[in-house]
């Protein structure tokens, strides 16, 4: 089952992650227990819950999200820093883990913290951005794109709306 069939079929998802490793009480775990080794064992976390689900068969992501009403994002983060997961990437994963060949590149320059910071990022992802123009690379250039993007977008939901406007300006005359 795809991850839009998911969605709609079992919409809407309640997504509520702000307290997703705080200990649940046993009655919001209460049908959701495992046995292992002969023993009851009930998940303490939606981080918990997540692994229990993995490690127990369910690989699925979409169905792993459907299960404990998380956001997918925060699903593939808990599996990843497991170990159960690679490759994955969206607005959230850090722009220092390996995504492609233009990752080293990239490493350190998005940056948002004030309104110099986000213009010293966009300056950075320029002369990037320029570099790989120069080389005719037009996937490097992708990248720059990619990460400016990331960092207007991050800004953005940070409510940090002047930061996001830096990065929002230089993609725009790109």
């Amino acid at each position: 089952m795809l991850t839009e069939e998911i969605i709609q079929e079992h919409a809407p998802i309640s997504l509520e992650l702000e307290y997703a490793d705080e200990p649940q009480t046993a009655e919001a775990t209460a049908g959701r227990a495992t046995e292992r080794e002969g023993r009851i064992e009930l998940p303490f976390s939606k981080k918990d819950e997540i692994l229990d689900l993995y490690e127990s068969g369910t690989t699925d992501v979409a169905e792993i999200v459907r299960k404990v009403k998380a956001r997918p994002s925060y699903v593939a983060q808990v599996l990843q820093a497991a170990g159960h997961l690679s490759g994955y990437f969206d607005l959230y994963t850090t722009t220092g883990a390996e995504q492609n060949v233009y990752t080293r590149f990239f490493r350190n320059v998005l940056s948002f913290k004030s309104l110099d910071a986000a213009r010293e990022s966009v300056e950075k992802i320029d002369r990037l951005y320029n570099y790989f123009e120069r080389l005719g690379d037009r996937a490097g250039q992708h990248q720059a794109m990619v990460i400016a993007l990331t960092g207007k977008n991050r800004a953005r939901w940070s409510g940090k709306l002047e930061e996001s406007n830096v990065f929002s300006e230089w993609l725009a005359a790109h």
